[in-house]
């Protein structure tokens, strides 16, 4: 009976996601076409719309902990679900992301996905995205902020793992950014595929940068170590049991 309950209360969240996005849409695109800066507030106020209703619809609270980046860095995050999505973007305050062409022609978040400055790229040209984007930032061409890329390529569900991308590398050397990691349980509560959505508590967490100047393969294991290590530890304060990994590449000296 408490399962048929949350599924429907889970339902009635997810309505309730797409029409308080159509309402802010109808609100916030025409400011949009008039100043970019209305874009970031617009993705911003959804953000912590969703945030909100989930607390007292469906008993999902969240939490964001560690420093909120505000400088142009890369966010290199664990991807569970959409709800990590949601918690980035409700606290960073321009954020951007490489994504896929297709999502370009999504109603209303192809728009704001433009606006707000996300770079769309075709599958098996992301380096070619990369370079373009780079060279968009020194040209003044592409809006300054906040880069959030997910290293596994795609979202992982809880208890599986994924291997990172060299892509994140080849991104962190060719902007000279620091990398934030970050990490997440979102995937206990939201998770990547199906209605349901349970109570309980959400975190994300931002961890200590990675500065400029490192190898690409230091890099890559170090971020892998932090952000995979911090996961575990978030899911298991969530109830769940760390996951088994292979062997990942720890700090480097």
């Amino acid at each position: 009976m408490m399962v048929a309950i949350q599924w429907l209360r889970s339902v009635a969240f997810i309505l309730s996601m797409y029409i308080g996005m159509a309402v802010m849409a109808a609100y916030y695109i025409p400011l949009t076409v008039w100043d970019r800066v209305w874009a970031y507030r617009a993705v911003n106020a959804y953000c912590r719309y969703v945030r909100w209703i989930a607390s007292w619809m469906i008993g999902l609270r969240s939490e964001i902990r560690g420093e909120v980046p505000q400088d142009e860095v890369v966010i290199a995050s664990k991807h569970q679900s959409f709800f990590d999505i949601i918690l980035i973007v409700s606290v960073v305050p321009r954020p951007k992301f490489i994504m896929k062409k297709q999502i370009l022609w999504t109603p209303i978040v192809g728009w704001f996905a433009k606006r707000i400055g996300c770079v769309p790229v075709d599958r098996g040209k992301r380096s070619l995205a990369i370079k373009k984007m780079v060279a968009d930032v020194k040209s003044g061409d592409a809006p300054p902020g906040q880069l959030i890329i997910f290293p596994q390529g795609t979202r992982v569900a809880v208890g599986a793992y994924a291997s990172y991308k060299v892509g994140t590398a080849v991104l962190y050397g060719e902007t000279g950014q620091a990398i934030v990691p970050a990490a997440t349980n979102v995937g206990v509560f939201w998770p990547r595929r199906g209605v349901m959505r349970k109570p309980g508590l959400a975190v994300l967490e931002f961890l200590p940068p990675i500065e400029p100047g490192l190898d690409r393969r230091d890099v890559l294991a170090r971020l892998e170590h932090q952000v995979e290590t911090a996961s575990n530890n978030l899911m298991e304060e969530a109830g769940i049991p760390s996951v088994d990994l292979p062997q990942i590449g720890g700090p480097t000296r």
